[in-house]
């Protein structure tokens, strides 16, 4: 009786962890990337931003986001206020204006800002090389995310050129999130 007991809780730990986002650091990305070329999915956050949370909650939880990001990205949480030393493209960016002090908003991460992103939640893509794909502003769910991991994953977003061609991907897009 204590082996099955032991066993089914070795199996329900096992399957509470497989049902997480494998999230890394950016640094911890980039080094991976060396090893085994993998496209990289960052999730920009702050700590006081409501939707980033909901997107936590609701997005980053759900079961087919979770094995198809694991499954084709690194996955990177980054939080664009805080303290974390970025080493991107022969740069360390930092946030020297943070201020530990102060509560709610705080000083937006260099990083962040090289990357463009002025909304949160907003997630990045970058490519296998650790290059800038495109950042994409807001919440999502987990089917409104699914198109751009798909169509990122993928490479199809190279050829979508034109507001005509996206909406021509978008309507014969087949969602299975």
């Amino acid at each position: 009786m204590k082996n099955i007991l032991l066993l089914v809780l070795l199996l329900t730990i096992g399957t509470l962890h497989a049902q997480e986002i494998n999230w890394m650091t950016m640094n911890e990305a980039i080094a991976a990337q060396k090893k085994e070329p993998k496209k990289i999915f960052m999730d920009v956050y702050t700590t006081w931003c409501g939707p980033c949370k909901m997107l936590d909650k609701n997005t980053f939880s759900d079961k087919e986001v979770i094995e198809y990001v694991n499954k084709n990205y690194y996955a990177v949480k980054f939080n664009a206020e805080g303290t974390e030393e970025v080493d991107y493209q022969d740069f360390v960016y930092t946030n020297p204006n943070y201020d530990p002090a102060r509560k709610g908003r705080n000083s937006q991460h260099l990083f962040a800002h090289a990357l463009k992103v002025n909304a949160y939640p907003s997630v990045v893509f970058f490519k296998e090389n650790g290059d800038l794909i495109q950042a994409v502003p807001g919440y999502r769910t987990p089917q409104q995310l699914e198109i751009f991991l798909k169509m990122i994953h993928t490479d199809d977003y190279l050829e979508i050129t034109t507001t005509e061609a996206w909406e021509a991907y978008q309507k014969n897009f087949k969602y299975t999130f």
